[in-house]
């Protein structure tokens, strides 16, 4: 299985991850039929990456950007499309499915709770899912929307990230991360609103029918180009003239 992965960088990869982590024959099966490589690729830096593939994750860097899976790729649940599935059913069906869950959020993530209890001095919200990263040291806050993502959920998750770190988060913690899937989202949203450059907040889309090889290959393309031009736009206002 190992063999048919073309790229040297992300067969040594895949090598290293099978092992440290132990995955299991399918479990490997699955994270090179998705991209799973690629699609860290994607939200990072490719030079560095492709030079440290052979290396545990934990020494790309400890930011939550780079473990952010965008989009999360949820084939399998077993549903065929969000059109009628309510965000309980969707939050159940996670939990019934928990080890694929955590095995598609990546390295580092440990289950805490659902539809966790927080309280102010006069109200009281519930968060969908809640896990710890041991690698970031941190929690990280999952809200779950059945479909395209708005300003209200941007808004309402910047307060979850808030409340957790002032009522939940220990002396030792890092800083709370929150992260919205949706089944869409509009860039010009993510560009103009507090997702931009936070890196503490994220929207990741999430997939319920595994796509062809293909369409993850050019959403990735497309993915990467917006990094790049957003980085490329970062560099003109520190170095103005510097393309």
């Amino acid at each position: 299985m190992l063999l048919r992965v073309e790229s040297q960088h992300a067969r040594q990869w895949y090598m290293h991850e099978a092992a440290t982590q132990g995955w299991s024959t399918r479990a490997l099966e699955r994270q090179i039929g998705t991209l799973y490589y690629e699609r860290l690729l994607s939200s990072q830096d490719r030079a560095p990456v492709e030079q440290e593939a052979a290396i545990n994750i934990q020494a790309l860097g400890k930011t939550p950007r780079e473990f952010v899976r965008d989009p999360v790729l949820l084939e399998f649940l077993g549903v065929p499309s969000p059109a009628n599935l309510l965000e309980n059913d969707l939050e159940q069906a996670l939990i019934n499915q928990l080890q694929a869950f955590l095995l598609e959020l990546g390295k580092g993530f440990a289950f805490v709770a659902r539809q966790q209890r927080i309280s102010t001095e006069s109200k009281d919200f519930y968060l969908d899912l809640v896990f710890y990263n041991y690698l970031l040291k941190c929690f990280v806050v999952f809200d779950l929307k059945r479909g395209e993502l708005s300003h209200q959920d941007i808004g309402q998750m910047d307060m979850y990230v808030r409340l957790y770190d002032d009522l939940k988060r220990g002396a030792d913690d890092g800083p709370t991360v929150g992260i919205i899937l949706c089944t869409q989202k509009d860039e010009s949203m993510v560009r103009y609103s507090v997702l931009h450059g936070h890196e503490q907040l994220f929207a990741s889309k999430y997939k319920l029918v595994l796509p062809s090889e293909e369409q993850l290959r050019d959403e990735l393309d497309r993915e990467r180009a917006r990094i790049e031009e957003r980085l490329l736009a970062q560099t003109d206002q520190v170095l103005p003239g510097s393309r």
